[in-house]
């Protein structure tokens, strides 16, 4: 199986996180480093992807960023979502080359690795068809907003475990009207701590994308 450096780099600004994946793309398409997995948290951002619609933004942004919000126009697929501590967020740079080039595909096993953590949890979730993501019902409980440029992956995923939910009331998540968020926390009623989050989704991710996991969890290097 083919290395996956795992990287836990704790709560970074949207900005940086940025940086790093920019350079990591560049290093992976050079093939002068491994696959990457970053997991962290973010503090308090809304991101709007390529396909954003303004009205999903509830507030002016000057109006967020005076309440503690950064606000980002990003490169990723989808709308807007919102990221802030007690989330895992989950950015894989990945080389897709030669067997996994499928956009697709790629989703989909995002999607999967979410719904076998949850499982672990005793929670069953699932797909909506026509919709991206990973949901307990009507609530979403993982987000999915990806960039792919030469079959190496950037962005990721979203996993709520502790998150401030009330974030999500001043934007339309995901462009998704009549439907809810969700986070572990509130569907189990007790505490979870992102590192053992982070433990499970780690697990699945190697299992569903096939990768053998090096488990640098101070971000050594970067």
């Amino acid at each position: 199986m083919k290395p996956l450096a795992v990287r836990r780099l704790g709560r970074i600004s949207y900005s940086r996180g940025l940086e790093l994946q920019q350079r990591l793309v560049a290093e992976r398409q050079a093939g002068s480093i491994p696959d990457q997995l970053l997991l962290l948290e973010h503090d308090p951002v809304f991101t709007l992807g390529r396909n954003a619609r303004a009205e999903n933004v509830l507030f002016p942004a000057e109006a967020l960023r005076d309440v503690g919000f950064e606000v980002y126009d990003t490169g990723r697929g989808g709308d807007v979502t919102y990221h802030g501590p007690g989330q895992v967020v989950g950015y894989p740079i990945l080389d897709l080359s030669p067997d996994r080039r499928d956009v697709h595909r790629y989703v989909r096993d995002l999607e999967e690795v979410m719904i076998r953590t949850c499982a672990e949890y005793g929670l069953a979730a699932s797909r909506v068809t026509g919709l991206t993501g990973t949901w307990l019902g009507n609530e979403k409980i993982g987000a999915i907003g990806v960039r792919i440029a030469r079959w190496v992956t950037s962005h990721g995923f979203a996993f709520n475990v502790a998150t401030d939910l009330s974030a999500f009331d001043l934007i339309v998540p995901c462009g998704i009207r009549g439907r809810g968020v969700t986070s572990l926390e509130r569907k189990l009623g007790r505490v979870v701590t992102l590192d053992e989050a982070m433990d499970r989704l780690t697990t699945h991710f190697t299992a569903v994308f096939e990768r053998e996991a090096l488990d640098l969890r101070d971000g050594h290097g970067l």
